[in-house]
C-alpha cells in the first residue's frame, strides 16, 4: 500500500507545482500582446508620439529577448527558485508602475522594468518544471502543458484587454499582474524546491552588454528614421548598433562559454526552425498590434467587441497547440514545417482584402487560417531545435528558441510596425506622426480624417504584406532546402 501511494504523493507535489508556475508564464505571453487593442486608449491618455508609441509597445520583449539567455545561465549558476522569486517581485513592482504611468517615459521605464522580470521568468519556470518530473513520460506532459500556456497567454492578451479597457481604465491591463505575482511568491517556497546546475565558466557581461545595447541602438534608429526621417543621430545610432552586434556575434566564436552558442546555426534544421520561430512572432506580434488599431481608429468598433472579434482566432491557435502532436504524427515534421508559413502566410494576406469600410469577416478568417500556422509555430519550433543538435547542448538550443519568439514578438512591431509609421508620415495629411495621435487633434477636418485612416490602411497592407511574403519566403527555403525526414 505504501509503495503505490508515494508516486501518487510525489506526482501531486508535482503537479501543485506545475500550477503555480502556470499563471506567470500566462502573464508573460500576455504582457507580449495585451497592449494591442489597449493602445489608442493608451494614445489618448499619455499622448505619446509615434516612436515613443512603439517603444511603450515592444520595450518589453526587447529587454526579455536581449536577457533570456543571460538569466538563463545565472539562474544555472545561482539557483532558478531564488531568481524566479526575485525576478516576480521586479515584474510585479513594474506592472504597478505601468498601471500608474503619467507621461509615455514613465510607462516605457515601467514595461522595461517589466521585462527585466519576465526575462528570469521563462527560463527558470522551465528549468523547474523539468526538475519537477524525473519521469520522462510526465515531464514531456508537463512541458506541453507549460508551452500550451505560454502560447494561449499571447492568443487571449488582446481578449483580456479588451474585457478590462471595457469596464475600467487602461491602467488596469497591468494591475492584473500584481495579485498573481503575490500569490506566486506566497506559494513558490511552499510548492517549489531549488534547482542548480553544474556548469563551467561565468557570464561575461561584456557580450551581455554588446547585445543589449546593439539591439536597442538599432531599433532606436529604425524607428526614428520611420517617425522622423534621416538625421545624424539617428544613422549614428544605427552604426553604433551594427557595430555592438558584430563585435558581440565576433566575440561569441572566441569565448569558451558564449552567451549564444552561434556554432548551432551551422546546422540547417536548427537555424530554419529558430527562423521559423522568430519570423511567426514578427509577423504575428505587427498583425495583431495593427489590426487592433485598425478595428477600432478606421472601422470605429468598441473596444470590448473588437476583443471578441480575436476569440475564434485565439480558439484555433490553442486548440492547434494541444494538437500539434497528433498532426506532425499523421504529416510529419517537415511537411508540418512547411505548412506553418503557408497558413501563417495565407492568413495574413487576407487583411489585404480589408478596406476602410469592411473589413470583420475577413479579419476573423485571416486569424483562424494564420492561427493554425501560430499554433503549429509555437509548439513545433523548440522541439525541432532541441531534436536537432547533440544532447549535451539542447539547453542552448532551447534558450535561443525561446530567445527568438520574444525577439520575433518585439521585432515585428519595430520593423513592421516601422515600416506602416512611414508609410503613414508619407501618405497622411501631415498633422500628427500616427492615426490616434491624429484623431485626437481638436477641430480635425472630415477630409484629413478619411486621409488619415486611408493611409494607416495603406501602412498596414505595406506592413503586412511585407511580413507575408517573408514567410512564405522561408516556407519555400524549408521545403527546398531540408531533408524529407526531420530528427526525432
Amino acid at each position: 500500500m505504501t509503495d503505490t501511494s508515494l508516486p501518487r504523493t510525489v506526482d501531486r507535489t508535482a503537479w501543485l507545482g506545475l500550477i503555480a508556475i502556470l499563471p506567470l508564464v500566462l502573464l508573460v505571453a500576455m504582457d507580449g500582446s495585451i497592449l494591442y487593442l489597449a493602445m489608442p486608449h493608451v494614445t489618448s491618455a499619455l499622448m505619446p508620439t509615434a516612436d515613443q508609441a512603439l517603444w511603450i509597445l515592444d520595450i518589453y520583449g526587447f529587454v526579455v529577448g536581449s536577457l533570456l539567455i543571460a538569466f538563463g545561465n545565472i539562474g544555472d549558476r545561482y539557483g532558478r527558485l531564488k531568481l524566479i522569486i526575485t525576478g516576480a517581485a521586479v515584474f510585479g513592482a513594474g506592472s504597478l508602475g505601468a498601471a500608474y504611468s503619467q507621461t509615455p517615459e514613465q510607462l516605457i521605464a515601467s514595461r522595461a522594468l517589466m521585462g527585466l522580470g519576465g526575462a528570469t521568468l521563462l527560463p527558470s519556470g522551465l528549468a523547474i518544471v523539468s526538475a519537477l518530473f524525473p519521469d520522462p513520460r510526465l515531464r514531456a506532459q508537463a512541458i506541453g502543458i507549460f508551452a500550451a500556456t505560454f502560447a494561449a497567454g499571447f492568443a487571449i492578451g488582446p481578449l483580456i484587454g479588451g474585457m478590462l479597457l471595457r469596464q475600467f481604465a487602461w491602467g488596469a491591463v497591468f494591475l492584473i499582474n500584481v495579485p498573481v505575482v503575490i500569490g506566486f511568491m506566497i506559494g513558490a517556497p511552499i510548492l517549489l524546491r531549488e534547482v542548480r546546475s553544474t556548469v563551467g565558466g561565468s557570464i561575461d557581461l561584456a557580450s551581455l552588454v554588446l547585445s543589449f545595447a546593439g539591439i536597442l541602438l538599432f531599433t532606436y534608429s529604425l524607428k526614428n528614421a520611420a517617425a522622423y526621417g534621416f538625421t545624424p543621430t539617428q544613422i549614428v545610432a544605427g552604426a553604433a548598433g551594427i557595430f555592438a552586434l558584430a563585435l558581440f556575434a565576433r566575440r561569441q566564436t572566441k569565448l569558451e562559454y558564449p552567451l549564444l552558442d552561434l556554432g548551432l546555426f551551422r546546422d540547417r534544421i536548427f537555424s530554419i526552425a529558430i527562423l521559423t520561430g522568430l519570423l511567426s512572432l514578427v509577423v504575428w506580434s505587427a498583425a495583431g498590434y495593427l489590426s487592433g488599431v485598425y478595428l477600432q481608429s478606421v472601422l470605429g468598433i468598441d473596444v470590448f467587441a473588437a476583443a471578441l472579434l480575436t476569440l475564434p482566432g485565439a480558439i484555433v491557435l490553442t486548440a492547434t497547440c494541444v494538437a500539434t502532436a497528433r498532426i506532425v504524427e499523421r504529416i510529419g515534421r517537415k511537411t508540418a514545417l512547411v505548412a506553418t508559413h503557408l497558413l501563417i502566410g495565407a492568413g495574413v494576406f487576407l487583411l489585404l482584402f480589408t478596406t476602410t469600410e469592411t473589413g470583420i469577416a475577413v479579419f476573423i478568417a485571416s486569424t483562424m487560417i494564420a492561427g493554425i500556422g501560430y499554433g503549429l509555430s509555437f509548439s513545433l519550433v523548440a522541439d525541432i531545435a532541441v531534436s536537432a543538435v547533440p544532447a549535451n547542448r539542447a539547453g542552448a538550443a532551447g534558450s535561443i528558441a525561446e530567445t527568438s519568439n520574444e525577439l520575433g514578438n518585439a521585432l515585428g512591431i519595430s520593423l513592421l510596425g516601422s515600416l506602416a509609421t512611414l508609410s503613414f508620415r508619407l501618405f497622411g495629411p501631415g498633422v500628427a506622426g500616427t492615426l490616434d495621435e491624429t484623431l485626437d487633434q481638436p477641430g480635425l477636418a472630415h477630409q484629413s480624417l478619411i486621409q488619415a485612416q486611408e493611409a494607416f490602411l495603406t501602412g498596414m497592407h505595406v506592413a503586412i504584406g511585407t511580413g507575408g511574403l517573408l514567410t512564405l519566403a522561408v516556407g519555400m527555403v524549408a521545403w527546398l532546402w531540408l531533408p524529407s525526414k526531420l530528427p526525432e
